[in-house]
């Protein structure tokens, strides 16, 4: 398992350790059982019929009682650290829509929450993006300690973005918007990718992510923000070039 990388991935990665844990214990008692009736009860000789046993109440409440139990535990431990990773902040120091579609992503990053038109009216928050080809991944920053929202649309069919450092991935569904709240805690660079089959080069529907410090992060939507990254006030989407043969790699060509 990956080293976790935000506040909210060490709960999922105990989540993840006890349910081995759980999982070894049951598989060696099983195993043990398995090996001890085989021992216990084996034929020892040709003309031995063995103990023909046909009814065992306490052995069939055991099994029918173990199991339930076993599967309220887990799914009582799931829900709550779901529920915990889940939760909505209010808030959030940092919103970033997210765009899936065939096979790249565009991250589009709220930019500056005090800007306003022509008029001095308040236009809310103008939006800085970077769209990325299978041939050149894109790079979502994040900021350092600070929340990150991200919301998830898809422009085509059924993604999941996951980042394997946060230990948590979420599927991105056409028309609906997927969200959730973390919070990136140590600096350095990720990788990230698409976790649903999503078509014949799924396999390079691949991002980074790159954690940095605030000065950092207000330096690159800085950048985006020129003439080569303009703004926008709407989620951008990735292009004809990231689903085309073209946009798979430098020379036009699949590799």
């Amino acid at each position: 398992m990956p080293e976790p990388a935000s506040a909210e991935a060490p709960g999922m990665l105990h989540l993840w350790q006890w349910a081995w844990v759980a999982a070894m214990v049951t598989g060696v008692i099983t195993w043990g059982l398995i090996l001890y009736a085989v021992i216990r009860f084996r034929r020892r000789s040709e003309d031995e019929v063995p103990v023909q046993t046909r009814y065992n109440l306490p052995i069939e409440i055991f099994y029918t009682v173990a199991p339930i139990m076993m599967v309220i535990v887990f799914f009582f431990f799931t829900v709550q650290e779901q529920d915990r990773v889940l939760k909505d902040v209010k808030d959030p120091d940092n919103v970033i829509t997210v765009v899936g579609q065939q096979w790249s992503w565009a991250f589009n990053y709220n930019y500056d929450a005090n800007a306003k038109d022509f008029q001095g009216e308040a236009i809310g928050s103008p939006v800085v993006h970077e769209v990325g080809t299978p041939a050149d991944p894109p790079t979502l920053w994040l900021p350092k300690d600070e929340t990150v929202e991200v919301h998830l649309y898809s422009a085509d069919v059924i993604h999941s973005f996951w980042v394997p450092a946060f230990l948590f991935k979420m599927d991105v569904f056409p028309g609906r918007d997927n969200h959730y709240t973390f919070t990136p805690n140590r600096l350095g660079t990720y990788e990230g990718r698409c976790a649903e089959l999503c078509g014949v080069y799924h396999s390079r529907m691949l991002f980074k992510v790159k954690v940095v410090t605030r000065a950092q992060y207000d330096d690159h939507l800085a950048t985006l923000a020129d003439a080569d990254h303009p703004e926008s006030h709407g989620p951008a989407v990735g292009g004809s070039e990231v689903n085309t043969q073209a946009g798979l790699d430098q020379n036009g060509a699949n590799e």
